[in-house]
């Protein structure tokens, strides 16, 4: 598929400004997430590269189009991390090609740790992009301490390139871990494991990961080696119990970036939802859900359920409030069903008060989320 490739954020304004009608904007086209787009393909995988990354302050900077193994692969000769555990879903979605450190801002993708670490726009301290007139606009800078003007950078994560074609992105970063360990309890419903979930989050041993799935409730525990052994110790006799627990920490890696990914999770062909909840409606949500498959994560606040085509998971127990998205789907039902969660009046209005400053000509992924 021919598609624009702009090699520099100059490029880039120019292709905006000189396009006759909408833009298909895509990162690595790993993560088809949305409605699909009618119009050329502007892909960003030409704006590669780390621009700045200084360790002693904990910091990076790369153009949007550089491969996120790039930018954890630098991070990791020096023992650092981007603290939200960017999911990789190529298995899910079956797609090749190579993630972007853009794509994941532009979807705000954010693994397991995020009950701990935050969101990816949580970890965004910078970014620069070009609207739909072609303007190269920047906000945020390469520093925290930065409290002036609208936080545009927050805005961009998760705008999945309606508002703005993300150039550059600045992070910061956390420390390597040390050591790690997971807890497994077996045989429980998904009311017990919601519970036990609860619980391990309410306690002070600074859970970093609270999955479940088939019966088994899964905790993390994450730092230096003689603080987790203590931490996996008093999480035990606070849960009790029969506990499984796993402290070879590529063991432990493997398993909760199964998880992030949901590998193994569906069937091909059937619909994947992405629900995001209260915890504590999670038990009843999943009983009324006619799903083959579900996955717990966040401690009960997202829930993963795969189910046949065409099924509308928002018509079931539509008095349990949250977002169900249609996370992977045919084009058809995507289109049938909407993509995302349908918004109430007030928040369409400000979406598309918003989208009217920074795309007046509507070119930018039009109609992506609905």
């Amino acid at each position: 598929m021919k598609m624009i490739n702009p090699a520099s954020e100059a490029q880039l304004a120019e292709a905006v400004r000189d396009a006759k009608g909408p833009l298909k904007v895509i990162g690595g086209g790993t993560r088809p997430i949305g409605a699909p787009v009618t119009g050329e393909a502007l892909t960003t995988r030409g704006l590669s590269g780390i621009t700045l990354y200084e360790p002693g302050a904990l910091t990076i900077v790369a153009l949007s189009g550089t491969p996120l193994e790039e930018v954890e692969a630098a991070l990791a000769k020096e023992n650092q991390r981007l603290p939200f555990e960017p999911a990789d879903y190529r298995g899910v979605f079956g797609t090749e090609g190579t993630p972007t450190i853009g794509g994941v801002v532009a979807a705000n993708i954010s693994g397991p740790r995020r009950i701990q670490a935050g969101a990816c726009r949580d970890s965004l301290i910078g970014v620069r992009f070009v609207d739909g007139s072609g303007q190269a606009l920047k906000n945020g800078g390469r520093v925290m301490k930065n409290v002036t003007g609208y936080d545009l950078v927050k805005l961009l994560a998760g705008s999945y390139g309606t508002l703005g074609v993300i150039s550059e992105v600045s992070f910061k970063l956390l420390p390597g871990i040390a050591a790690s360990a997971t807890l497994t309890l077996k045989g429980q419903t998904v009311a017990e494991a919601v519970a036990t979930l609860s619980k391990a989050l309410g306690s002070p041993f600074e859970v970093s990961g609270a999955a479940y799935r088939n019966g088994d409730t899964f905790l993390r525990i994450e730092g230096f080696a003689d603080s987790v052994a203590y931490r996996t110790e008093q999480l035990s006799n606070l849960l009790g119990g029969d506990i499984e627990v796993e402290s070879d920490k590529e063991a432990v890696a493997g398993l909760w970036t199964a998880i992030g990914a949901l590998d193994g999770f569906g069937t091909e062909g059937q619909d994947i939802w992405r629900i995001s909840v209260k915890p504590s409606d999670a038990p009843s949500l999943i009983e009324a859900l006619p799903a083959s498959d579900t996955l717990i994560d966040w401690g009960g606040g997202l829930i993963w359920a795969a189910c046949a085509p065409g099924t509308d998971l928002r018509a079931k127990a539509p008095e349990i409030s949250g977002h169900r998205t249609l996370f992977r789907a045919s084009d058809e039902t995507k289109q049938k069903l909407g993509a995302f969660h349908p918004e109430p009046a007030p928040i369409v209005a400000l979406n598309e008060g918003l989208r009217s400053k920074f795309d007046p000509r509507s070119i930018l992924n039009p109609g992506l989320m609905g």
